[in-house]
């Protein structure tokens, strides 16, 4: 029920412009701890499996899924190549330059049992990153460079996103 000092709120709003990069920026820092991209499932010769491995390769349906939110990519996806290709096709550019909100890929490295993997995430300033966690299967926080021991492979931007 609308009181009488909303209505008024309301009918003097001229234009309401919604503030894209701070929400997508926000919704990145708060993922941070969620569980929410640790399961995908798929069907292989009639018997399931959840190829994400309970968050331990969640980093490309994480990032893939914040991005295909705000429209910044076509869908989402379970491996880094994959979203970096649609990621190009959506107009994102290569840059030398990271800047909040930038894509961040990781070189691949070697996980043992489940192989070699690149690794993908957003850099949110402050020489700081969030991307998943592959031995906690969640996004956490960490330096923009793993503390010196994982190579930038590549960084991308939209102008989409401003600045």
């Amino acid at each position: 029920m609308r009181t009488k000092l909303t209505k008024k709120i309301i009918n003097k709003s001229k234009k309401i412009t919604p503030l894209i990069f701070k929400t997508y920026i926000c919704l990145i820092e708060a993922s941070i701890g969620c569980i929410l991209f640790r399961h995908f499932y798929v069907k292989i010769n009639a018997k399931q499996k959840d190829i994400m491995q309970n968050g331990e390769l969640s980093c490309a349906f994480y990032v893939s899924s914040i991005l295909n939110m705000f429209q910044l990519i076509d869908r989402g996806h379970v491996t880094v190549d994959s979203t970096v290709s649609d990621l190009l096709k959506f107009g994102w550019k290569k840059t030398k330059k990271l800047r909040k909100g930038s894509i961040i890929v990781w070189e691949p490295i070697d996980f043992g049992k489940t192989g070699v993997h690149k690794h993908i995430g957003f850099y949110i300033g402050n020489s700081k990153a969030i991307s998943n966690d592959s031995k906690k299967g969640f996004p956490a926080k960490h330096s923009w460079n793993f503390n010196g021991e994982r190579k930038v492979e590549m960084i991308l931007w939209n102008s989409k996103l401003g600045k």
